[in-house]
């Protein structure tokens, strides 16, 4: 019976090391997809940024904005 009670101890202790396991696996992965986020930010900044800028010009050379528009932003 003592043994019994052993075992069971045993694998509630084994349950708790686990939890502590798999927080550091979730926080490696929660770190591993913010790097993926900031490397495709700067990798695709410049083509974003070109694109509101001719949307802009275009806008603004169209005349329907009434005033001139600053596209340098």
């Amino acid at each position: 019976m003592v043994d019994y009670f052993r075992i069971l101890l045993n694998a509630r202790l084994a349950k708790m090391e686990e939890r502590g396991a798999s927080a550091v696996e979730y926080g490696l992965l929660i770190a591993g997809i913010a790097a993926v986020i900031v490397v495709a930010i700067f990798a695709l900044g410049p083509m974003i940024q070109k694109a509101f800028t001719d949307t802009c010009e275009s806008v603004a050379t169209n005349g329907s904005l009434g005033t001139s528009a600053d596209c340098s932003n």
